[in-house]
């Protein structure tokens, strides 16, 4: 490593450990001081790992820390951006943070935003890059789907020899030609009869090639599953890795089979097999046995925000993360699994890191919380609270049962003097991180994601 870069590193490494000691910071402004003495540190750091790289609209956190945890079985050295930094600074952050560790075979697996894995495929060449699926989210910010798509590849442009690992089930990555080998993961689907479109609220169902509107022979969820395009032939890649069937969801986990080996998964939703099967893809490429992949699928904890859950006073808390129509409405979908009495609080935030667009919420599925006969008692907070109680009143709740609460800390309140033993939060990002401020500053969590 040249001079420059080793002051760089130390320097970034004295801030992480100093802010550490001082405050709970120490996740992006280390790899800033460090960029600005050296600005190609994040090649220099890189350069002896073999580096995966995560990204798309959903499931890349939890995706992620599930692949950490399958790589864990077979290989001694993985380092990862468990932080929840995932932009250039946090990675290099990251990087540094890791860079004191001798091994001969390091790993890194890191979660990259989508519109940042340009900027960091300038300096380090990831051997794999994988996409869980992308959506319509903080338009604001990311535009529509294509363009986020477009984000992506522009960052596999810069590493032309990386894999591009693909939700296959998603009709977006049939859409351009790419340079880079594909390989694509889903559902398997022997039944072929049957022909049906995806619901008209759907987004991403425009065939790639003709412009007409996609079939189905099966539907995961949204615009994923088995699709063809009966005017000109386009149709689902082949799948490399694949779920033979799902066996069991429930509020708790999920259980499914993949090439007749059943794994099991302390998270709940269909949406977190496809994050569980994106994990395992990974893993087969890496040469992970089945046997260690399921020990590290279930020996995975719920994470930052991820159906997080947090021991109130003895109320169970379960917390997640909502910010998209299509995250929104599979969140809906497990709560529907739940067969106890719960208190509901749902929290609407605009600022920047949540998307300032909440037009969002009108595509969410919240009639089918109203029509649940066990919720108890609902709260409703954040800076959008009107828009949010209007779309609840419109969904079927009763407005006059809506209670607003104004700040973190009375959402906590509420979760410890709630009627019910569990207790769901359904809040955008930056609600998520305040109430948890909250939660830590009261002694029920630690503050910083890990």
């Amino acid at each position: 490593m040249k001079l420059k870069s080793q002051l760089a590193t130390l320097a970034g490494r004295t801030s992480q450990q100093l802010l550490k000691k001082f405050t709970s910071g120490g996740t992006s402004l280390p790899g800033k001081i460090a960029q600005r003495i050296d600005p190609d540190i994040l090649k220099a750091l890189g350069e002896n790992y073999r580096v995966v790289i995560i990204t798309g609209t959903n499931g890349k956190t939890v995706t992620t820390a599930l692949t950490v945890n399958i790589l864990k079985q077979a290989f001694d050295h993985v380092m990862t951006n468990n932080s929840g930094s995932n932009m250039l600074q946090g990675i290099t952050s990251s990087f540094i943070e890791d860079s004191g560790k001798k091994s001969d075979k390091k790993i890194a697996v890191l979660e990259v935003d989508e519109a940042s894995l340009r900027h960091i495929t300038e300096h380090i060449k990831p051997e794999v890059i994988l996409t869980t699926n992308i959506f319509r989210d903080q338009m604001d910010r990311y535009g529509e789907i294509y363009t986020t798509y477009d984000f992506i590849l522009q960052g596999a442009a810069k590493a032309p020899n990386a894999m591009l690992f693909q939700n296959g089930d998603a009709p977006i990555f049939a859409s351009r030609e790419v340079s880079n080998q594909q390989v694509f993961f889903g559902f398997d689907n022997t039944d072929k009869s049957r022909d049906f479109l995806a619901d008209n609220n759907t987004d991403g169902v425009i065939c790639p090639n003709c412009e007409h509107v996609l079939h189905y022979h099966d539907i995961t969820y949204s615009n994923l599953g088995d699709y063809f395009c009966p005017n000109c032939g386009v149709h689902r890649p082949e799948l490399t890795y694949k779920v033979d069937h799902v066996d069991e969801l429930t509020p708790e986990s999920a259980s499914f089979t993949i090439d007749g080996y059943q794994y099991e998964i302390p998270v709940a939703g269909l949406y977190n097999v496809y994050n569980a099967l994106a994990a395992y893809s990974l893993g087969r490429y890496f040469g992970v046995s089945q046997a260690d992949i399921a020990k590290g699928l279930q020996s995975a904890k719920r994470i930052f925000g991820r159906q997080e859950a947090i021991n109130v006073d003895g109320h169970d808390l379960r917390i997640n993360l909502i910010k998209n129509p299509v995250g929104l409405n599979q969140i809906i979908e497990l709560t529907l699994l739940e067969k106890a009495p719960f208190t509901l609080i749902t929290v609407l935030n605009d600022r920047p890191a949540d998307g300032q667009d909440v037009s969002w919420i009108w595509d969410g599925n919240f009639e089918k919380l109203a029509q649940m006969d066990n919720i108890d008692t609902t709260y409703v907070a954040g800076i959008r609270v009107e828009d949010l109680t209007k779309r609840l009143m419109v969904a079927g709740f009763d407005t006059d049962a809506l209670i607003k609460v104004d700040d973190p800390k009375a959402i906590v309140e509420a979760v410890k003097t709630a009627p019910t033993e569990k207790v769901y939060i359904l809040a955008t990002y930056t609600a998520m991180l305040n109430i948890r401020k909250e939660l830590a500053e009261s002694g029920y969590v630690k503050e910083r994601m890990n």
